[in-house]
């Protein structure tokens, strides 16, 4: 019988990335999808919208599962099917219980928020990761091996305290390739981006106002455009822009990555996409550094970063290491 593997979703990034990696091992291993889950005593409040917020929420869950059976790939909702050999993840905020007995490989999604002061309460006080977010990526240690962007960032989880021996640098699919993006069939051309986050739907602040009048300067009277986080709320952010920002076009929906290929400028808040523009040499805002963020930036592998993933997976699986 072939070994099995568990894959499990998220975000469209974090599902896409997934089956990326699933088709340079699916000749050889049974594989399986579930979108992201947890099975403590949180389980009960994503099953009535508690957890919308998150990439535990119901959309999130939808559209994996929509993802899934239009990919036609094999569905083993929350890995209840259990005894798989490898589980790939692309969080380890929550780290399931039905998966702790088989190994795990960690891939690295994107961006990881800035420490906080929630950063800081968890790491002092051992409060569960999911507290502070994207901040504490790798710091469950429950993983093999953690397949990280670039030189950059395996740089910065050992400063957090990820053990080195732990990190791989593979790059990560979805931004290793950015070139690609140049040749799509968006219609507008020449405008300035902007690429908005989700930050009010995960309780942090956002000025809101202050932004889209950021974006309306930096633009000085260039067409704009608002891509829209897809974990927003689409009236609010819609009418905001409509007030503030009269004439921009808003788009819920769409490849952000080809509107980022077609555009002078990006703007963003706290956003991965902001790496895309800065591959692809585009004039960019953020508010995070620039100079880090370069450092920072996924290795451009020209679309390699899915089969070096799964070679580390197959490795852990058959040598029990992923190095």
């Amino acid at each position: 019988m072939k070994k099995s593997i568990l894959f499990i979703g998220g975000s469209l990034n974090q599902t896409t990335m997934m089956h990326e990696i699933s088709k340079h091992l699916a000749d050889r291993y049974e594989c399986f999808f579930t979108p992201y889950y947890t099975d403590d005593w949180k389980a009960p409040l994503c099953k009535y919208g508690c957890l919308d917020f998150s990439i535990l929420g119901r959309k999130f869950k939808r559209a994996a599962l929509d993802y899934f059976k239009t990919h036609n790939l094999e569905v083993d909702e929350e890995g209840k099917r259990g005894d798989y050999h490898l589980v790939v993840t692309g969080s380890d905020l929550i780290v399931p219980k039905n998966t702790r007995g088989s190994r795990i490989v960690l891939v690295q999604e994107g961006m990881t928020d800035p420490e906080n002061a929630f950063y800081y309460l968890v790491k002092w006080f051992k409060l569960p990761r999911w507290l502070a977010s994207t901040s504490t990526t790798g710091l469950s240690d429950a993983y093999e091996t953690f397949c990280v962007a670039s030189a950059g960032y395996r740089d910065l989880f050992i400063k957090k305290g990820v053990k080195a021996e732990k990190i791989t640098v593979t790059g990560i699919p979805n931004f290793d390739n950015v070139k690609k993006y140049l040749r799509n069939s968006f219609p507008y051309k020449n405008y300035v981006l902007a690429a908005t986050s989700d930050m009010r739907e995960t309780f942090r602040f956002d000025n809101r106002k202050s932004f889209i009048k950021t974006v309306f300067a930096v633009a000085d009277g260039r067409q704009v455009i608002f891509k829209l986080h897809p974990n927003e709320k689409y009236r609010r952010a819609k009418r905001e822009i409509e007030k503030y920002a009269p004439g921009a076009l808003v788009f819920a929906d769409g490849n952000t990555a080809e509107m980022i290929a077609n555009c002078d400028v990006l703007v963003t808040q706290l956003s991965t996409v902001i790496y895309i523009g800065l591959a692809l040499g585009k004039e960019c805002y953020s508010y995070l550094d620039l100079d880090q963020l370069k450092q920072l930036m996924p290795i451009q592998n020209n679309g390699t970063s899915a089969g070096n993933i799964a070679s580390v997976c197959e490795s852990v699986m058959e040598n029990g290491a992923g190095r």
